[in-house]
């Protein structure tokens, strides 16, 4: 059984003391796909070694996050499209918009996650989105990028039934993670009114660890937590569920 974390930040200064345990462990299980998401060019040295300790089993992305779109975000810009261009990735992410934090540097996330689109679609890439009360921003900034070179995952997917479909349309398959176990997370209200072609596993370790870890580091082992909350809304059983979601990977990174 091959399961696929889709969404991990395994180069965290979370995992310094036991990262290599961490990976390990989620191995023993089948976890055995880790794909790493960007946040700004402070960790572009971290996910390289990462990848170059676990060739067969760590796939990078490159992106800036919204989060970290501040006074200097054409420099890291800069940073991204010089990477884009030097090597191979699996996906241009994360990007996106986070209206939660700071609304501040809303103009130039928007300009940020524009401006990464089109470099996802200059190298066939799929984009991997941060969401943040910001359903609305990013719709419509996916509106005046839609097309069949338009794809990805929503990542961390919290939204609602008529949402996720809105976010389907874009061609993106749905990220469901840790929250999909908490009480009142609503993903187990209608998640399986979606075709399971559309979903992906992740953790987004070290965060939104799933029960009964909320609110502790997340790591990948956890996964499968996730997996037998998504099988259980599906009535299918684990295994089924790991071989379709890591299919659906597949589909998405082209690996």
């Amino acid at each position: 059984m091959t399961i696929t974390d889709t969404h991990t930040h395994l180069y965290s200064e979370l995992f310094e003391n036991d990262r290599e345990l961490v990976i390990n462990t989620a191995l023993d299980l089948g976890i055995t796909r880790f794909f790493i998401p960007a946040i700004d060019s402070s960790y572009t040295t971290s996910m390289l070694d990462l990848e170059k300790a676990h060739p067969e089993n760590v796939f990078l992305m490159m992106g800036l996050h919204p989060t970290y779109v501040k006074e200097n975000f054409r420099e890291e810009l800069a940073h991204v499209e010089e990477l884009l261009a030097a090597r191979k990735f699996y996906a241009v992410g994360e990007i996106g918009i986070d209206l939660y934090w700071d609304k501040s540097f809303l103009e130039q996330q928007k300009i940020a996650f524009k401006q990464q689109i089109q470099w996802a679609k200059k190298y066939g890439y799929p984009i991997v989105i941060h969401g943040r009360d910001s359903f609305d921003e990013i719709f419509e900034i996916l509106e005046s990028e839609k097309g069949d070179d338009l794809f990805g995952i929503f990542h961390c997917f919290t939204g609602d039934y008529e949402q996720a479909k809105k976010a389907i349309s874009y061609n993106m398959k749905l990220g469901i993670g840790g929250v999909v176990t908490f009480k009142n997370g609503k993903l187990d209200t209608f998640l399986n009114k979606i075709d399971l072609n559309h979903v992906v596993l992740e953790t987004d370790s070290p965060y939104l660890a799933p029960m009964p870890f909320r609110g502790k580091r997340n790591e990948s082992s956890y996964l499968m937590y996730v997996l037998e909350k998504v099988a259980a809304l599906y009535n299918k059983d684990i295994e089924e569920v790991a071989v379709i979601t890591t299919a659906n990977s597949k589909e998405v990174f082209g690996v």
